[in-house]
């Protein structure tokens, strides 16, 4: 079988911002149709190492290689232009409709470029992006009227039209409510599937986020890495507690994990004695029939 080709390669990263460590000696690879999660507690750097993967940011010492370039001797706007990053944040301001939003992808700004327009099979890609990602008759709408889950998957057709060979999100379930958030993950599934060698890397605080078609993941805590690789050996009860220092319990089910705290300071009950197996109310019953015993009974009235 032929090994993927890698497009991202992080060696011994340390990240240090006004002083602060926020990555310490932190490595990473990444090849074609991986899908890594990164997971780890508020502060764990997940989001410095996005940023730095997504050719952002520089590394304070180590060496990062994304798509083959060197950080540090490329031009970084060059090189975003050949990512797709997905931002739930994304700061739109105007009314306009989702088909421009996507084809937006494609010049990597926040609005349409003055005097550029696309060609009639980029409008093409950007309505089948759309379709595939179950937005099939919204290409239209304002964004303005969008739900925050259906921005999400616009915002990730948006991201792939540029045909990138890695694909970013930087927690896309956030403030999505139960239904919006298993279709964005349902479209991430199929998304994977439809690009099998499209790499991706999630960023997110939650296990239950994660397609069931995560394949590998990276736990950070106060920027170290506790643990990087497949999916399964990485996402454990032990390690997954570890890293938010909060005894869980993980368990993954067709596909999906979830996460259940575990309840401590209970201790299972002993034996019952004699006296809690006949019930409280046992010696009252036993002493209200030696006082009837006692009593005598009274003429002309039945006993009681």
């Amino acid at each position: 079988m032929t090994t993927a080709a890698i497009v991202v390669r992080a060696k011994d990263v340390d990240v240090v911002r006004d002083g602060k460590l926020l990555l310490d000696s932190v490595s990473l690879t990444v090849r074609g149709g991986e899908h890594w999660a990164l997971l780890g507690a508020n502060g764990a750097g997940k989001s410095t190492l996005l940023g730095m993967v997504g050719a952002v940011t520089h590394p304070t010492r180590g060496t990062v290689e994304i798509l083959g370039e060197s950080l540090g001797r490329v031009d970084l706007r060059q090189l975003r232009a050949r990512l797709g990053h997905v931002n739930p944040r994304h700061p739109l301001r105007s009314p306009l409709r989702v088909r421009e939003v996507v084809l937006t992808g494609l010049t990597n700004s926040v609005e349409p470029v003055p005097r550029w327009s696309p060609t009639p099979r980029e409008r093409e890609r950007a309505g089948e992006l759309l379709a595939m990602l179950g937005m099939a008759g919204k290409g239209e709408a304002r964004w303005p009227t969008l739900s925050q889950g259906e921005r999400g998957r616009a915002l990730i057709a948006r991201a792939l039209m540029p045909r990138p060979r890695l694909l970013l999100l930087d927690e896309p379930a956030t403030g999505l409510d139960l239904a919006a958030r298993e279709q964005l993950l349902s479209s991430l599934d199929a998304l994977r599937l439809e690009h099998p060698e499209l790499a991706t890397m999630l960023v997110t605080h939650h296990l239950e986020e994660l397609p069931a078609s995560t394949t590998h993941a990276m736990l950070l805590r106060a920027g170290r890495c506790l643990g990087a690789g497949l999916a399964d050996e990485v996402l454990t009860t032990d390690r997954i507690s570890t890293c938010f220092d909060h005894p869980v319990r993980i368990s993954r089910t067709d596909g999906r994990w979830t996460a259940r705290a575990e309840r401590v300071g209970r201790t299972a009950p002993g034996p019952a004695t004699p006296e809690q197996e006949e019930g409280p109310g046992h010696d009252l019953v036993e002493q209200r029939a030696l006082v009837e015993e006692e009593q005598p009974a009274v003429i002309g009235q039945p006993p009681q």
